[in-house]
C-alpha cells in the first residue's frame, strides 16, 4: 500500500524591529498562485522546519531573520491549490530593508492596517490569528 502525506512546507512572519508599529514582510508571489504570501516555502529532504524558514526568508527577501517563536501549524487540505500541505509558521525579526529575491517579484512592508486583499493560500487567516495574538495574547484555536 502506498502512503501519500500532506508535504511540509514553512511560513514566516518576519517583524521589522527598527520601524514603528513592527510591521511585517510580504511577498509578491512570480509563480502562481499569484497573490501577495508571506515569505516561505518547502523543506528540502535532511533540512530542519528552522533551517527551512531562515533559508526561505534569505532567498525570498534576502532578509537575515531571528526565529523568536513556532506560532502555530496550519494543515487544511485545500490550503494550498496545487497539493495538500502543512505549514509550520514562525514569528521571526529582521532589520533593514528587504529585496525581492528567488520566487518573490516584489517584496512589500505593511502594516496591519494597510495588509493587501490579495493573499495567497490561506495566509489572510494566519495574519488574523497573529494580529489577534499580538494585540490580544490569544493563541490560535485548533481546528
Amino acid at each position: 500500500m502506498a502512503y501519500r502525506n500532506p508535504t511540509p512546507t514553512v511560513d514566516i512572519i518576519i517583524e521589522l524591529v527598527d520601524r514603528p508599529h513592527r510591521p511585517i514582510v510580504l511577498i509578491e508571489r512570480q509563480n502562481s498562485p499569484y497573490g501577495w504570501a508571506l515569505p516561505g516555502g518547502f523543506l528540502d529532504y535532511g533540512e530542519s522546519a528552522e533551517t527551512a524558514a531562515q533559508r526561505e526568508a534569505q532567498e525570498e527577501t534576502s532578509m537575515l531573520v531571528e526565529l523568536i517563536e513556532q506560532f502555530h501549524v496550519y494543515s487544511d487540505p485545500n490550503r494550498d491549490p496545487r497539493q495538500h500541505t502543512m505549514s509550520v509558521v514562525f514569528i521571526a525579526t529582521a532589520t533593514g530593508e528587504p529585496q525581492a529575491g528567488d520566487d518573490a517579484k516584489v517584496v512589500g512592508i505593511f502594516e496591519s492596517w494597510r495588509i493587501p486583499s490579495n493573499l495567497c493560500f490561506d495566509h489572510d487567516r494566519i495574519l488574523r490569528d497573529y494580529w489577534r495574538y499580538r494585540h490580544y495574547g490569544i493563541r490560535p484555536q485548533l481546528s
